[in-house]
């Protein structure tokens, strides 16, 4: 293969109060090209979960990872974003000749990497990869939500909407929650208060 194989990846939670952070790492194959690719942000969850199956059907390489809960609290969220990307690059099967990472940072891959702000709606490896975390995480949540029914998870899938702070404001975190994300904080202080 003359080709040069070009890996996108991105990260889906990082904005969330609960849940694991997913990342995805594509490598698309240019003789099975897939229409309408777009940052996973932009598209609905109709398009987003049929892109998904042209992805998964049609890349030279694909592969989806995640750092827990856990590993968020104890390295901060940022670095546990790039260990998710680190372990979707690594699962792939196929080493790529580069890199392109969405946003300002570039996991420590031992490959030539590139970090693009907005490749999620410039680079379609990089929007592949954005879908394929983005309904990963999804899914998980909502199989999640089934276990902690209160706080509304298949709904806000873990960011912090109104609803989802109320939920914290009144039941305080569960064990999907983040400890070092300040609102959980407060309301994980706030019950002990309370049972004081």
């Amino acid at each position: 293969m003359g080709a040069r194989l070009l890996c996108g990846t991105d990260e889906a939670g990082r904005g969330c109060l609960a849940g694991d952070v997913f990342a995805a790492a594509v490598i698309l194959d240019a003789a099975r090209p897939i229409a309408g690719l777009a940052d996973s942000k932009v598209l609905s969850e109709r398009k987003r979960n049929a892109l998904e199956g042209d992805i998964r059907a049609r890349a030279l390489a694909w592969a989806v990872a995640r750092a827990s809960v856990e590993e968020i609290d104890r390295l901060n969220i940022l670095q546990a974003s790039l260990l998710a990307m680190r372990r979707a690059i690594a699962a792939l099967g196929v080493v790529p000749h580069e890199v392109l990472v969405d946003g300002l940072h570039v996991p420590d891959c031992g490959l030539p990497s590139q970090a693009i702000v907005d490749g999620d709606q410039l680079v379609a490896e990089i929007s592949a990869a954005s879908i394929l975390a983005k309904t990963a995480r999804d899914a998980y949540m909502r199989e999640e939500a089934a276990r902690h029914p209160r706080y509304g998870f298949d709904a806000h899938k873990g960011y912090g909407t109104p609803a989802h702070l109320d939920a914290l404001a009144r039941f305080g975190p569960c064990g999907l929650h983040r400890r070092s994300f300040a609102p959980v904080r407060v309301a994980a202080q706030q019950m002990r208060l309370f049972a004081e």
